[in-house]
């Protein structure tokens, strides 16, 4: 079984992965989790904490010579910012009577704060900030990279890119997967804006908020502006879209071995997330069924597809073989610049919130962490049907399936 875990706080010594369950002869490359860890740290309305840390992953044990040994692999993300919390973050006991330094007792409206004090009986909410924290996604994308390189084997890519931020959308068009009006014909584009999933991804890549839309990314861009100058902070959605999955990933047999349910629990876990929609999602609900359900058509030396991907390639709690398309809903940041009113958690006097050091939008980070627990989620999905100690082995039974489902 593939799993992971994460430690560390935001502004503790540095942020650990372990990763059990990887194939033996995976080839690590070093290189490609840090830029993951870079692109993380990119996109417009980031705040001053990403111009002082700069992510690279360090790792630990599990591989050797550029490749997995089938032990645990374990890495780490040092904070630079450490230097400077070193007291305020120390696991050593503090000489009395000196208090607590930077204590935090004003709990901030939509975050972790007042309900984890609450839970586990702090009476310093940096306690429970500190490990809530969405710096902790860092670690979630050193692990999510190993889960990419694996997918890359076997011949899956995971893209993504942001569909709205704040009240600026992308336009729908015929060519979206998750239009309920793209034709059902032969003649019909591969993805969203009649792209390819790669040259969407690429496209986003050069927008500062990860848009692939030229004009709605300039407009994100004047929404982030203005809400920074309101002291506010913005949400936003980005859909991630994974090529190349054969059909019959997850399960229908049982509740919790739909693939479809995996995905939004690994989503819904990524801090600030509060929708999951795979395909059309929820405007699915609101159209008649012959413009929801995609056809069934066969081909020789291709097998079973479809034509359009309202799905979004899951049906039945199992992929389908299509493009896999799902969306995050990111709600906006719960630190604000100009902070709502909370109760101060010793006086239990009305105060405003407590301000961190934080971002007006991360919503175009947000898509590279869904690409990180989605790609992880697949993994673990590759991995329980075509098992393998060894890379070779998975591989191998691997081919062997796809083989089967063109000949048959």
């Amino acid at each position: 079984m593939l799993r992971y875990l994460t430690a560390g706080e935001s502004h503790g010594r540095g942020l650990v992965t372990l990763v059990e369950g990887l194939p033996a002869g995976l080839p690590v490359d070093l290189t490609a989790i840090n830029e993951q860890l870079h692109r993380r740290q990119q996109g417009y309305g980031r705040g001053g904490r990403m111009r002082i840390e700069q992510d690279q992953a360090e790792i630990l044990s599990g591989v050797r010579h550029g490749e997995t040994l089938g032990s645990p692999v374990a890495l780490v993300v040092w904070n630079r910012d450490w230097d400077n919390w070193r007291e305020v973050m120390s696991p050593e006991a503090l000489a009395e009577p000196p208090a607590r330094p930077r204590t935090v007792t004003r709990p901030r409206p939509g975050h972790a704060d007042l309900a984890g004090v609450l839970k586990f009986d702090r009476a310093d909410a940096r306690d429970i900030l500190e490990r809530s924290s969405a710096r902790e996604t860092a670690a979630r994308v050193a692990a999510g990279t190993l889960a990419r390189l694996l997918l890359r084997q076997a011949g899956a890519e995971v893209y993504s890119h942001v569909v709205r931020i704040g009240p600026v959308a992308v336009p729908e068009d015929p060519g979206n997967p998750g239009n309920p009006d793209s034709p059902d014909s032969p003649d019909s584009p591969d993805g969203p804006q009649g792209l390819s999933a790669r040259d969407l991804a690429e496209r986003a890549e050069a927008s500062p908020v990860r848009c692939a839309d030229p004009a709605a990314s300039q407009a994100m861009v004047q929404a982030i502006d203005e809400a920074k100058a309101q002291g506010t902070s913005l949400g936003g959605v980005a859909e991630v879209l994974v090529t190349g999955l054969p059909p019959g990933l997850g399960s229908h047999v049982s509740w919790d071995r739909k693939l479809d349910g995996l995905l939004a629990q690994a989503l819904m876990s990524i801090q600030s997330v509060k929708g999951v929609e795979v395909g059309l999602g929820f405007a699915a609900a609101g159209l008649p069924g012959h413009q929801v359900h995609d056809a069934i058509y066969f081909e020789d030396g291709r097998g079973f597809h479809r034509r359009t991907n309202r799905a979004g390639g899951l049906e039945g709690g199992m992929t389908n073989g299509e493009t896999l398309v799902v969306r995050a809903a990111f709600k906006p940041i719960a630190t604000l610049y100009r902070p709502l009113a909370t109760v101060d958690l010793t006086t239990h006097q009305a105060v405003e919130a407590s301000v961190e050091r934080s971002d007006t939008c991360a919503v175009p980070a947000g898509a590279v962490i869904a690409e990180a627990v989605v790609a992880f989620t697949l993994a673990q999905a590759f991995l329980e049907k075509f098992g393998g100690d060894s890379l070779t082995e998975f591989l191998r039974n691997l081919a062997a399936y796809r083989r089967r489902l063109v000949e048959r």
